[in-house]
Parts: C-alpha cells; sequence; structure tokens
C-alpha cells in the first residue's frame, strides 16, 4: 500500500515534514491500514487563551497549546516550550517525536509536548512566572502523575517547572509535584536530569563510535548549538578524546583548528551571553559551522538547520541529532546517498526523558538516587536502545530501524488493549 503523499517535503508543515519518516517506516512494515489511521493523528490537541498582566499593567493575551499524540503505551511526557515561534503544526510534531522517543528507549510513556507562544528574553522573571502559572491553571485539566507529565524544552528550565508544580499542586488542593519532572533537587527534582540529555548523547556516541571501530581520541566534531544540551555536551566529548573545532549559539560561533577548552568556552559564554569572540579562536557563523570541515556533526539547536540547500556541503561523515528534528527529510536522504551515517534524535537525544522517567519513579516511590546511579540507569538504557536499533541495517539506516521499532511498540500496545485491529 502507498502512504507517502507527492509533496515536495520542504514546503509541508513541521508535522508533515516529521510524518513522512513514520509514512516510510510504516509503508515497509505494512502496517495495517486501521492502525496507520490511527497512529497518524493526534490524540487530542488542547489550545488555550491565557491572560496575563504584563508589568505596565497591560493585559496581553497568550496562545498556548497542549498535545497529546498517543498514550497507549502510558502517560503522556514531553516538554513544555516558551518560544515566539511556537504553532499547533510544531507542537504536534514534537508531541509525535516523544510518543516514538518513549518507544525506542522502551519507557512506559506515551508522547506529548506544550508551547507558549511568547519571547521569554522579553518577559521580566515576574512576568514569566505568571505565565507559567496561568498556562498551568488553563491546561490543568489535562495533565498529572497519571495522565500527562510536562517537563522542560527551549525557552523553559528547571525554575519554570517549580512554578508550574506548584501552580499544579495549588490547583489540586495537594502537594503534586510529581505532575513534572526536571524540576529543581529541593522540589524531587533528580540528580543528573540537567545534563541528562548530553550525558545521553556522548553514550550512544561512543557506543556507535565503537561499532564503526573508530577511536573517539582525536576525532573532530562540531557542534551547532550551546544551550543546555551542547553546552553540557562539549567537555563530555572532550572528555572522551575528541577535539571540539566548531561551536556556534543564536549569537554567533567560534572555530579552532586545535579544539576549543571547554572550560574557557563554558565562562566566556557565562560572562557574555554568547560563545562568539572567546579567545583564542577564529569567528564563524552558525552556517558555516554546519559546512566545517569534521568527522562528527552535531546538530543540537532547533529543526530543520540541514535542509536540500546546505546537506551537499556538509562535510562530517557521521551527523548526531542532539536536537528534535534538525535534519529535514530530503537533506536525511542526501546526506544517506552521500553515505553519511545519522543518528536519529529519537535515539541520540533520548536521555532526557529517560531520566525524567527516573525522576518520576523516585516520586512515585518517594526516595532518590545519588547521580551516579541516576546516569548508571542511563547508560544501561541508552545502550540496550542502540543494540535493539543498530539491526539489520548495520547501522546505516538508524531512522529507519528506529521508526519500525517505535511504530511496533505502539502498535502492539494497541492490539493488547484489545480495541483495535
Amino acid at each position: 500500500m502507498t502512504l507517502t503523499k507527492d509533496v515536495p517535503l520542504d514546503e509541508v508543515n513541521p508535522f508533515e515534514s516529521m510524518m513522512s519518516r513514520f509514512d516510510h517506516a510504516a509503508e515497509l512494515l505494512d502496517l495495517d491500514r486501521g492502525l496507520y489511521a490511527i497512529l497518524r493523528k493526534p490524540e487530542k490537541q488542547l489550545i488555550v487563551s491565557v491572560p496575563v498582566r504584563r508589568d505596565d499593567d497591560e493585559i496581553e493575551v497568550f496562545t498556548c497549546y497542549r498535545v497529546h499524540y498517543k498514550t497507549a503505551r502510558g502517560p503522556a511526557k514531553g516538554g513544555i516550550r516558551f518560544s515566539p515561534d511556537v504553532s499547533l503544526e510544531e507542537v504536534n510534531a514534537l508531541a509525535a517525536w516523544m510518543t516514538w522517543k518513549c518507544a525506542v528507549v522502551n519507557i512506559p510513556f506515551g508522547g506529548a509536548k506544550g508551547g507558549v507562544v511568547c519571547d521569554p528574553e522579553q518577559l521580566s522573571l515576574g512576568e514569566l512566572e505568571r505565565v507559567t502559572r496561568e498556562f498551568a491553571f488553563a491546561i490543568a485539566d489535562v495533565i498529572g502523575p497519571d495522565l500527562d507529565i510536562p517537563a522542560p524544552d527551549v525557552g523553559t528550565d528547571d525554575r519554570v517547572m517549580a512554578w508550574f508544580a506548584d501552580a499544579y499542586s495549588v490547583r489540586a488542593g495537594h502537594a503534586a509535584l510529581g505532575a513534572v519532572t526536571g524540576k529543581p533537587t529541593a522540589l524531587g527534582g533528580s540528580y543528573g536530569r540537567a545534563s541528562a540529555t548530553s550525558l545521553g548523547v556522548s553514550i550512544v556516541l561512543e557506543d556507535v563510535l565503537r561499532r564503526l571501530d573508530k577511536d573517539p581520541a582525536g576525532l573532530t566534531v562540531a557542534v551547532h548549538g550551546f544551550g543546555n544540551v551542547g553546552g553540557h555536551l562539549v567537555p563530555l566529548l572532550c572528555a572522551m578524546g575528541m577535539r571540539v573545532v566548531a561551536v556556534a549559539d543564536a549569537k554567533g560561533g567560534v572555530y579552532a583548528p586545535h579544539g576549543v577548552d571547554p572550560e574557557v568556552l563554558a565562562r566566556h559564554a557565562s560572562q557574555r551571553g554568547t560563545v562568539a569572540d572567546c579567545p583564542d579562536t577564529e569567528p564563524i557563523t552558525a552556517d558555516d559551522l554546519l559546512e566545517a570541515p569534521c568527522d562528527v556533526l552535531i546538530p543540537a539547536s532547533v529543526e530543520r538547520v540541514v535542509t536540500e540547500n546546505n546537506a551537499s556541503k556538509i562535510n562530517a561523515w557521521l551527523v548526531v541529532e542532539a536536537a528534535n528534528g534538525p535534519l529535514s527529510p530530503e537533506a536525511d536522504r542526501l546526506l544517506t546517498e552521500r553515505g553519511v551515517r545519522v543518528v536519529p534524535d529519537v535515539l541520540a537525544n533520548a536521555g532526557g526523558v529517560v531520566v525524567s522517567h527516573l525522576e518520576w519513579v523516585q516520586h512515585r516511590e518517594g526516595y532518590a538516587w545519588m547521580e551516579k546511579e541516576v546516569n548508571d540507569r542511563l547508560r544501561r538504557t541508552m545502550l540496550h536502545a542502540v543494540e535493539e536499533v543498530w539491526g539489520a541495517s548495520d547501522g546505516w539506516d538508524l531512522r529507519l530501524e528506529a521508526l519500525s521499532l517505535a511504530i511496533e511498540r505502539v502498535a502492539k500496545a494497541l492490539r493488547a488493549r484489545g480495541r483495535y485491529p
């Protein structure tokens, strides 16, 4: 059966762009048409308008979203992003990503995502808190420890999650801190959560290099993005012996053929708010970084930074998706045709949701593991996922292998419930 659509992939919305990969995997799996129809659409989409009083006493109404994609395997799980670019199509895509990601690493969650259309950098601390609390009140009926557990994403952090958890607790009438993950440790957040995504990326990368019989020592790597993921990832890569030759963020980038000093870079970025102009480096744009000569390229910023327009200029032989959807489907195809291996987001950056699951478990059991225990559990989970995904393609089509595994697991859960074919 033919499930794909004859539409230029880079012209469709984010959800259709992401689901084109799902369509390809579903077609190769010969997925039952009924299950295909179920898995192709979100379960629930909530759009709310949240009025918030600004510091100048004016009222501004913010558009907010929460989407549950599929919950056959457990409560919905997914972050909340604050960004002026948030749209329903983007949130749908990210919720679907979370569904497949949770299934790939085999944790008992479904997929969700949320977003607020705002620029957090243009909000005062008080305004940011009021937006967060009003959003939590507005979606309280569709979230909770057994229903949907939000977490941080772009533009949010543990402080925002603390406000969110407190607001939900006020609404519930009792302490319900397990309603979100990614909280400060003072409120039951898990040790190791802040760096979990980055550590997961480094674990997957190291294992992939081992399988390819490549020694990480001396390999060159470029990191596109220096937020929570990229910022934690650079020192981990250096600790593996890799030479980080280029790093960029939204305000600029640096190139250092000899390799950056991770401590100097982190200190400079903390003081200046950007990696740009770090000592002993050359300036580089974020776009130029993608084309920099290196062995490994790690997009760790936002979606669709590599498209059909620049895929042919990528010099790396391995691309590891630390961000969600950094490669467009067409770019993915072009890189594969050139022999560039791609480690997909649903595998590479799943460390964050793995430790979010551990935080959820710790809250339910009423105890906390030390960071070493959390990191050990994360490592075991990520290595097992790589083993399962490597598959018959011998690592050449990890995205197809990962999506096929995820689709089969979600479809199996739907069938086991007895209400579906």
